[in-house]
């Protein structure tokens, strides 16, 4: 059995979850999630508990049972709490604001680099060098944070650009003969 995918899901208070076939609808108070299942997988939630079962130990349903629990696991979780990515901009004149719904972006190219919100997303921008990315959805709060980390990714021989926080950046040495005549 796996580890991960035999683990029940406990559902908190004020969170609704419909299971149809393998469809799972989580509603909570952030908002709702909606999302369609492999129809190898069963899907049961009784008395506030979700359980996945697989019905053999083929190699492909052995795959698909801990992602799926991870999956409806990270719905709860998102409805509940929700999920947030931190990013933050190093560089001499690089920086952020928000203006409207909209991300605007100082990198050091010759325009302004603009981002907007989605639905599933909020961006704050609670000083010029951090970024916080916030969303109900893990997936599109990771995918929307690696877009925004993609238009300045950090260089290696000074560490600029937009980085995870907490995230370290392997620095290179500059040239070997540098000073030397």
């Amino acid at each position: 059995m796996s580890r991960i995918g035999k683990m029940p899901i406990s559902v908190p208070a004020g969170v609704d979850v419909t299971v149809n076939g393998n469809i799972v609808t989580v509603k909570g108070p952030k908002g709702t999630l909606t999302k369609e299942f492999s129809n190898a997988l069963s899907i049961e939630y009784k008395d506030g508990v979700i359980t996945v079962t697989r019905p053999d130990d083929l190699k492909a349903n052995k795959s698909l049972h801990g992602l799926t629990r991870t999956l409806i696991n990270n719905m709860v979780e998102g409805v509940t709490n929700g999920f947030s990515k931190t990013l933050e901009i190093e560089g001499v004149g690089y920086r952020a604001a928000k203006q409207g719904k909209n991300l605007v972006m100082n990198l050091g190219y010759s325009h302004q680099v603009i981002m907007s919100e989605t639905d599933q997303i909020t961006i704050d921008v609670p000083q010029p060098n951090k970024i916080v990315i916030n969303g109900i959805d893990k997936q599109a709060v990771g995918q929307f944070a690696a877009e925004v980390r993609e238009k300045r990714p950090p260089e290696p021989y000074k560490g600029k650009g937009i980085r995870y926080a907490g995230e370290r950046i392997i620095r290179k040495e500059g040239k070997a003969g540098k000073g030397k005549k």
